[in-house]
């Protein structure tokens, strides 16, 4: 699967390599933005207040799944109801919210648990 990752802090950096190391084709975008066109689905992992300009940066995202990662640091405009309404409006495709910064913080732990952390995506006819 192509991931995209837009966001290469705890969150992003933290999953890109939990995916790669799951064989995951893996690409990550910074501040400069980037291209998503490849993209089977893209991790937005960006502070509330920045997606408008990071996913701004970002050429080929109508229509991705997306994977809301963002959080709130802080005051919001109160345009969108969430953040997740935020990235659809700008990606014009399904958004999932999903992990969050407390997360982050044991992403180095996820190999070493007893039972595995399901952080694979399941390729269509892999099932």
């Amino acid at each position: 699967m192509n991931i995209v990752t837009i966001g290469r802090g705890n969150i992003g950096n933290g999953l890109a390599t939990l995916w790669t190391a799951a064989g995951h084709n893996v690409t990550m975008l910074g501040r400069d933005g980037g291209d998503a066109s490849d993209a089977d689905v893209l991790l937005v992992a960006v502070p509330g207040t920045a997606i408008a300009d990071a996913l701004g940066k970002v050429d080929g995202l109508t229509g991705k799944i997306a994977i809301d990662a963002t959080g709130i640091y802080a005051e919001r405009t109160g345009r969108f109801a969430s953040l997740s309404e935020e990235i659809q409006s700008l990606t014009r495709g399904p958004v999932a919210k999903s992990f969050n910064l407390n997360y982050a913080s044991l992403l180095d732990q996820v190999a070493a648990q007893r039972v595995p952390v399901f952080y694979r995506f399941a390729v269509p006819g892999e099932l």
